[in-house]
């Protein structure tokens, strides 16, 4: 057989199968366990005519051009600078966090004396991170950003994650920065777009290559052996050059130390003949019983002229369970120095074997945003090529 084969359709996987097809002019068989290909990424023209992503909105936000020249090789992009609100208090105010809701959160008056004091305890930053507002050796800025953290930050992050902020890993919390000024974009990226045609179309022009080959409907599990003997992974008992995988690495070996923990999200849908139902495109609820976030997405298409009605999705955050039709794809691992340490004898577990690749969110137990998904990709691709050069020799 003597195949590379690629485990997940997302970016991850998509990037790396079209670049070893393309670049090393390799043949791979891409298996996907769901019905669609693009990972969380998937999105879908609905009887509306609305482009729906069934896994929450997704956006391009980078500084790093390349990755935009990138994608361009496979669908049209567009710009657009994503703005969202968040509904504290019985009022939205400006997400993210920036001088205008200082003014929004506790007056025009008050703000004047912490305004001035932000600016010259953060002259020269765009974005800071809230625990920097905590921590400050200034009582006003620490009384902000203690106000944040109690309204917004704690109470989201306790939904979205299921644990203690105390638990989480500080990057996350680190994610949504307050901005230093009015800028109104929710990440100060330089670039900033969105696909004319949406992300589904991105990808199958990703996988369109002779030298790929795709299967969907298809649990890779079902085929993988490991040869401890020889150290190698196996696909159908056939030894192959090697397997790149994209999923929950804790599934790949069978649970074998533990459950890692993820979140899911059950996603509610509530349909409208209205145009508009939003004030934004996005808006957080840190302060609602059970949801974190609602989407209407005919605000983020490039062309709506023909859609009639709108729609808002409203994510649940739940834990992931592979049993659960509600709750049964993985979403975001959640990283505490408890789990960190469990995906540790994961890693250590696939190191045995030399023609395994793990890559992407959920195969190495990272939070990547999108930007830093596809740039890993790619950089990931030069291991791969390394590998693959030296197969056999």
């Amino acid at each position: 057989m003597q195949e590379v084969i690629v485990v997940g359709s997302g970016f991850s996987g998509s990037i790396l199968a079209r670049k070893i097809a393309e670049e090393l002019n390799q043949k791979v068989l891409v298996v996907e366990k769901r019905d669609h290909i693009g990972g969380n990424a998937y999105d879908f023209l609905d009887e509306r005519g609305i482009l729906i992503q069934k896994y929450g909105p997704h956006f391009l936000n980078t500084n790093k051009y390349f990755i935009i020249r990138f994608l361009r090789q496979y669908g049209e992009l567009f710009e657009h600078n994503t703005k969202l609100l968040s509904y504290i208090d019985g009022r939205h105010v400006r997400l993210p966090f920036n001088f205008q809701t200082v003014q929004q959160l506790i007056g025009a008056e008050k703000a004047e004396t912490a305004l001035a004091k932000l600016r010259a305890a953060f002259a020269g930053r765009d974005r800071v991170p809230i625990l920097e507002l905590i921590d400050h050796n200034d009582g006003d800025i620490r009384d902000y950003g203690n106000l944040l953290f109690e309204k917004a930050y704690k109470t989201y992050t306790a939904k979205q994650w299921g644990i203690g902020v105390d638990q989480i890993d500080k990057y996350v919390l680190e994610r949504v920065p307050m901005a230093m000024n009015y800028d109104e974009r929710y990440l100060n990226k330089d670039f900033q777009y969105l696909p004319v045609h949406g992300f589904t179309s991105l990808f199958a022009k990703m996988l369109d290559h002779p030298n790929v080959e795709l299967q969907i409907n298809t649990d890779a599990l079902k085929h993988i052996q490991f040869d401890k003997e020889n150290q190698i992974i196996t696909y159908d008992g056939v030894p192959i050059k090697c397997l790149i995988y994209t999923g929950a690495v804790d599934e790949l070996f069978g649970l074998e130390f533990g459950a890692l923990p993820y979140r899911s999200l059950d996603i509610r849908y509530e349909y409208s003949d209205k145009n508009s139902l939003l004030p934004c495109e996005i808006v957080s609820y840190p302060q609602a019983e059970g949801y974190t976030r609602s989407t209407e997405y005919r605000k983020i298409m490039f062309d709506d002229s023909k859609v009639q009605g709108s729609v808002v999705a409203t994510e649940y955050p739940l834990e992931y369970d592979r049993n659960d039709p509600k709750a049964d794809i993985p979403y975001y691992p959640v990283n505490t120095a408890a789990s960190n340490q469990l995906y540790q004898k994961y890693l250590q577990e696939a190191q045995k074997y030399r023609n395994i690749f793990l890559c992407g969110r959920l195969a190495e137990f990272k939070y990547y945003n999108m930007d830093i998904c596809i740039e890993h990709a790619l950089e990931y691709f030069n291991n791969i090529k390394e590998y693959l050069d030296s197969y056999g020799s």
